[in-house]
């Protein structure tokens, strides 16, 4: 008997291959409107079904314009790696095997795979070998994990158990970071219940750096309020580290939690090469990393890691009836805020395979040169200014209106303006940002497939559009 999976999964197969397979020769941007694709997929909901391989042409044609490349080795918006050959088959796995990764009982293969990823990440980067750690979707509900565990921590200190009580009533809390914090950190405390008046903004140094006497300031002025310490381990902009080995020790001595942002920039520690940029960060008490950024697997994966397992688990935990437990387990549940989760674990899992610790290295090292000629070679060109010089795999470039009495703000809009023609010329991909007030396009590279001819390609574009010598500000 044939399966009735096979002619589409067959199908499935020749569709995805194609679109891998011109990822070089497509247009890196979309280039069909939202109206066009909300036309063509708006159908009615039939009232009879649709054969399986009829549905997936359909949706492949459907959204034909509609798929950014970011697959590919020619996007270099946000921090957002591909996907390695084993890592997207490992996915295609996971939702073959469709196993709930909730709890061992479920699916002991796929649990067991996600107890040896949590060894082997700690190894990669640089973590203490007895902290805990949670698979989730990304460093947003990574950040939620870690501070729900720091919540849990400092209100214990006070006698208050939050997750029986809440937070009405509770000791107050607050969240001190510096001013290059990622806005996924507000919706953290958002959800969490502390509110976004609980973050306190620190101004940094000119190097993106929090500074140790601005933190004992800070703690300084308000020594008994239960405080979070939120570091940067490669800043969205310029991938700034600040310094751990000063500044946690300071923290702990008031009694403060230290969490490290390190969703793409904690990766550098697999690399001989930047590992140095970390010294110090062992000492933390919970840390974030993305898979999706430099470990290259589909979307979406995150980590969260935390040096204390009791009160993590104290902390996520939930026990019914009906749900059946083994000693001898790792239920991923207990460390992670979902029940329904997929297996996040096997792509990881294939992914740290195939690379191993030397191509892990060699993927970082290789991204770090590839930002760092893109940066250089296109702030070389007539109207490109470099406004910071990489020192791992972000940097910043602004574009300068030509006139001679131009304002910022024109400078501004022609920034924008180049970025928005580079990506209309299909050749690359990159993002905007405002950094210290000004409009600058971003440049990163998280992609393992990103090559000489890719870094080439770009900047050509790049030179292209800036020769065109229109005035694009208006």
């Amino acid at each position: 008997m044939t399966s009735p999976f096979r002619a589409v999964l067959e199908q499935t197969l020749t569709h995805a291959l194609t679109y891998l397979e011109q990822l070089e020769q497509t247009p890196v941007g979309a280039t069909t409107e939202l109206s066009e694709l909300r036309q063509r997929l708006g159908r009615r909901l039939p009232h009879v079904g649709t054969e399986a391989v009829q549905v997936i042409d359909e949706l492949v044609a459907d959204v034909a314009g509609g798929i950014v490349g970011s697959a590919g080795g020619r996007f270099f918006g946000w921090a957002i790696g591909g996907a390695l050959p084993a890592a997207l088959a490992a996915d295609w796995l996971t939702a073959t095997w469709d196993q709930n990764a909730a709890r061992s009982t479920g699916g002991p293969a796929v649990a067991m795979i996600e107890e040896v990823c949590g060894t082997w990440l700690k190894e990669v980067l640089g973590l203490p070998p007895g902290a805990s750690f949670a698979l989730v979707t990304g460093s947003q509900m990574a950040h939620v994990t870690c501070l729900a565990v720091a919540r849990h921590v400092l209100l214990a200190k006070r006698g208050w158990d939050v997750e029986r009580n809440g937070l009405a009533g509770a000791p107050p809390l607050r969240v001190l970071t510096s001013t290059e914090h990622h806005k996924s950190l507000e919706r953290a405390a958002r959800l969490l219940g502390l509110g976004t008046q609980s973050l306190l903004e620190l101004p940094v140094d000119e190097r993106g750096c929090l500074l140790p006497t601005t933190l004992s300031q800070a703690l300084t002025e308000q020594p008994d309020v239960l405080t979070m310490i939120v570091l940067q381990a490669g800043d969205l902009n310029i991938g700034a580290y600040d310094p751990f080995v000063d500044l946690i020790p300071l923290a702990h001595h008031f009694n403060a939690w230290v969490h490290i942002d390190g969703a793409f920039g904690l990766w550098a520690h697999a690399s001989p090469a930047y590992r140095h940029l970390l010294q110090g960060v062992e000492q933390a008490d919970s840390w974030v990393a993305d898979g999706h950024k430099w470990l290259n697997t589909p979307y979406d994966c995150g980590y969260a890691f935390v040096a204390h397992p009791e009160a993590h688990r104290s902390a996520l935990s939930q026990q019914a009836s009906y749900i059946m437990q083994t000693e001898a387990a790792r239920d991923p549940s207990d460390w992670n805020p979902e029940w329904s989760r997929r297996g996040r674990g096997v792509a990881t899992y294939a992914a740290l395979r195939q690379l191993g610790r030397e191509g892990m290295a060699a993927l970082i090292e290789r991204c770090c040169r590839h930002t760092l000629t893109l940066v250089t070679e296109i702030g070389r060109l007539p109207g490109a200014k470099v406004v910071w010089t990489p020192q791992i795999n972000q940097g910043l470039v602004r574009f300068l209106e030509s006139r001679p009495d131009a304002k910022e703000a024109q400078h501004d809009q022609r920034t924008d303006a180049v970025i928005a023609r580079i990506a209309e010329t299909g050749e690359a991909f990159f993002s905007g940002t405002t950094w210290r007030g000004q409009r600058c396009m971003r440049v990163s590279v998280c992609n393992w497939q990103t090559n000489e001819q890719d870094v080439a390609r770009a900047i050509a574009a790049v030179e292209q559009v800036l020769k065109q010598g229109k005035t694009y500000a208006s």
